[in-house]
Parts: C-alpha cells; sequence; structure tokens
C-alpha cells in the first residue's frame, strides 16, 4: 500500500477512507484473548453453557477483543502516512458496544477520517469514527472514535 501524504490526508477528512476485509471471529482467538487477559466469563470461554445459559445460542467474543483487532484491521486497509516513524494509540473518545458478535461471525471496519491535526513537533493526531460490522446484522457490533498518533518528520 502507497504510503499517503499529509496534504491527502488533510483533503480526506470527513470522508470514508476505508473498509476492512471480512475477518471471521473464531472460538480459538477468543480463549487466546481470555488467557492473556484473565477474563474467563462462561459466556466467552463455555460453548455448551453459553448455549444453555444465554440468548446469544453460544459464546460471544470479548468487546475489548474486537476493540484490540481494530489494530490489524488497520494495518491491512489503511495506508501508511508518508514520512511516518510510528504510531501509537492515544484512546477512545467514545466507545459503544451495540450486538454481540458470536463465535464464528465475520466482521469488518469501516473508517471514516474525522479530524487530523498536525503539531509541529512531527506528531500527527488521527481521529477516525470507526463502525465495526457483523456480516448479515443490520447492528454493527460497535462505533468508536478513535485517537491515534503517528511521529513523522518534525516540520520546518
Amino acid at each position: 500500500m502507497q504510503p499517503i501524504t499529509l496534504d491527502e490526508l488533510l483533503a480526506s477528512v470527513g470522508k470514508e477512507v476505508g473498509v476492512s476485509p471480512w475477518r471471521t471471529v473464531t472460538q480459538t482467538m477468543i480463549d487466546q484473548f481470555a488467557d492473556a487477559t484473565d477474563d474467563h466469563q462462561f459466556i466467552h470461554c463455555d460453548p455448551e453453557r453459553a448455549a444453555q445459559e444465554t440468548p446469544f445460542g453460544g459464546t460471544i467474543a470479548h468487546g475489548f477483543l474486537l476493540l484490540s483487532l481494530l489494530s490489524a484491521m488497520t494495518f491491512e486497509t489503511l495506508p501508511p502516512l508518508e514520512k511516518g516513524k510510528m504510531g501509537v494509540n492515544q484512546g477512545f473518545d467514545e466507545v459503544r458496544f451495540m450486538a454481540p458478535v458470536k463465535t464464528g461471525s465475520r466482521i469488518r471496519a469501516r473508517f471514516v477520517l474525522a479530524d487530523v491535526k498536525a503539531r509541529p513537533a512531527g506528531w500527527v493526531q488521527v481521529m477516525h469514527d470507526v463502525t465495526v460490522e457483523i456480516e448479515g446484522s443490520k447492528k454493527p457490533a460497535f462505533t468508536a472514535r478513535w485517537l491515534t498518533l503517528t511521529f513523522a518528520e518534525p516540520q520546518a
């Protein structure tokens, strides 16, 4: 993917800038996330019990797992900033989980560029309004305003 210039990025504010490929959320992913975070609630890790005791019909993904997948979906969807040296998460202004993601579902992210702020020290703050869709569902898994920082060469 070709890098994007700061001017091209600024010209894209307010526009949809990418839609990621579909990605399947597997029980293996969910179990590995549970191990990494010590969140082994049965709604995520016990398919039989989740099928019997929840309205979901089986296990569902952790909300924070879905948020974590944004990094991968960004790298496979959005071009890097030209002269960017590194990027870091700055956080979220808003996250709303709207529908559970059942094990085996496919999700994708839709990115709308909400704002860009270039700082003289070389940091570029980018805000995306992200909607993570569930294939075949009218409701998205979640929506979020995601802030990231990219360090590029300082402006003269």
